[in-house]
């Protein structure tokens, strides 16, 4: 089992539009159609993990957007209109361990934004970091950073090119990891 994060952001370093919508949802090539390999990354996942803040903008949507994976929510409670299918605990130790007790084989995608990302990084949990670069500038917005400190120790694995001028880049953060509790690293 692996977790990665994969998200978007602009040339400019902003995961977020100035207005604070997920920097995907501006990429005209995104708007058309174009996957940015979601749905390639998505094949090795069983599960999805976010925070709530994340989380709750799915319980009003007409459709689940994780109808194939199973749920994971970091959060302080568990909002009104959770499905009963869903994991939610306000300790991301507890959660991870919640996680691994349910794991089948595959990967976790690590949803969310840079709060959530340092969290689970913090704890040695993250092992890749994915970054779909945006042929675009905000100005503005959320940045990734400094949620991931200059220690994090990324490694480079691939990059390649996606539809209407993105790039994809794949970092590995195994070499920053530290110790989880009552967990050995040759077991996570």
């Amino acid at each position: 089992m692996k977790i990665r994060a994969r998200l978007s952001m602009s040339a400019d370093g902003y995961v977020t539009t100035p207005s604070g919508w997920p920097a995907l949802t501006a990429d005209p090539a995104f708007v058309s159609g174009q996957s940015h390999g979601i749905r390639e990354f998505l094949a090795d996942c069983e599960a999805a993990l976010m925070g709530r803040t994340t989380f709750e903008p799915a319980l009003t949507n007409s459709r689940w957007p994780w109808p194939d994976l199973d749920v994971f929510v970091l959060g302080s409670h568990r909002p009104e209109g959770t499905p009963d299918h869903v994991t939610t605990d306000s300790d991301p130790v507890r959660l991870l361990e919640k996680i691994r007790a349910a794991n089948r084989g595959g990967d976790v995608h690590l949803i969310g934004g840079p709060r959530t990302i340092g969290t689970f990084h913090a704890l040695g949990a993250l092992d890749r970091l994915e970054l779909v670069v945006l042929p675009m500038l905000f100005g503005g917005g959320m940045q990734l950073t400094p949620a991931l400190s200059a220690e994090a120790g990324l490694n480079f694995l691939s990059q390649r090119a996606l539809p209407g001028g993105a790039v994809e880049i794949v970092y590995s953060c195994e070499g920053s990891r530290g110790d989880l509790p009552g967990k050995p690293a040759s077991q996570r």
